[in-house]
């Protein structure tokens, strides 16, 4: 992709695809906001990047890093019903990443908290669905954490939950924003990301229908 600008607040932001030389930069913000335990490495990101350039952006507020966001290509039937965070994401290093797949899968999106304002989470989303349409891809999928469930666990089941997030009765950072970014709630998935406590380890498989997608010959 080429680079796009927009003047923001006074601020210019460039949206543009993660390079080799962004390693450091890159793997820093995401040990930021993830903390060690979780975070991609530059390990993860140099394999992102070789295998599938195309699908690692990231987004640039006057020449620093503030966001990322990470994507492979799958077949998300080969995936469907139980599957972790690690098996669809082949731990970080996307080398499941399949060319001929019809599904563009994001497995993260990170944004410097110092920069939530300028709305680059949509930013960045909206670059995802750009990539979708122009590789004529039939969907994006997200396995999304819903990280207020820990409140209400007591109260009300996982499946419960994400329907009153749905009717906007309750709101969820995670996939109130998916939600509002036009993706529509697959399925609940136990067990997703291990160690979320917050989510208490579920996940909602999140997806966003290409509306120009044409099905190959």
């Amino acid at each position: 992709m080429g680079h796009t600008h927009q003047k923001h607040s006074d601020k210019q932001i460039i949206i543009r695809n993660t390079e080799l030389a962004d390693l450091d930069d890159v793997a820093a913000l995401s040990q930021q906001s993830f903390g060690s335990e979780v975070a991609f490495t530059q390990e993860h990101f140099a394999s992102q990047i070789t295998l599938f350039p195309q699908g690692q952006i990231l987004a640039e507020v006057e020449g620093r890093i503030v966001g990322t966001s990470s994507c492979l290509i799958v077949n998300f039937d080969d995936y469907k019903g139980k599957h972790s965070y690690e098996e669809i994401s082949d731990h970080g290093y996307i080398r499941n990443h399949n060319p001929e797949g019809v599904n563009l899968c994001g497995v993260e999106v990170c944004v410097h908290p110092e920069y939530r304002q300028l709305k680059l989470g949509r930013r960045l989303y909206e670059a995802r669905k750009k990539l979708c349409q122009d590789l004529n891809l039939k969907s994006i999928v997200i396995g999304g954490r819903i990280p207020h469930y820990h409140k209400y666990a007591v109260q009300m089941s996982v499946e419960e939950y994400a329907n009153q997030v749905i009717q906007r009765n309750i709101y969820d950072p995670v996939m109130t924003f998916q939600l509002k970014n036009g993706f529509v709630l697959n399925e609940i998935i136990p067990g997703y990301l291990q160690g979320d406590e917050e989510s208490l380890e579920y996940a909602t498989s999140m997806e966003w229908h290409n509306e120009d997608y044409k099905p190959r010959g």
